[in-house]
């Protein structure tokens, strides 16, 4: 090998023999509920405020069309035609 393989090989060699894994929090798994449960309510009030908001928009849609009638054909505006 090359001097600089085995340099190279050295230093894995000694990244592996060094300390071992990084110290993990004690309360990771606490705060991993805590996040979860806060997301999990911040996406079913969401859910909640979509679904809210699409039942008044269908409301106001239905109470506008009972009203406005769009489907019937506007009046005359024309005055009739007398006397030909």
């Amino acid at each position: 090998m090359s001097r600089s393989a085995d340099r190279r090989d050295e230093e894995i060699r000694r990244l592996l023999r060094g300390t071992g894994h990084p110290a993990v929090p004690s309360d990771l798994a606490a705060t991993a509920v805590a996040r979860g449960a806060r997301r999990l309510h911040r996406e079913r009030l969401l859910r909640r405020a979509g679904w809210t908001l699409l039942a008044a928009a269908v409301l106001v849609f239905v109470v506008w069309a009972a009203v406005a009638r769009p489907w019937e054909p506007p009046p005359a505006t024309t005055p009739p035609l007398e006397g030909w």
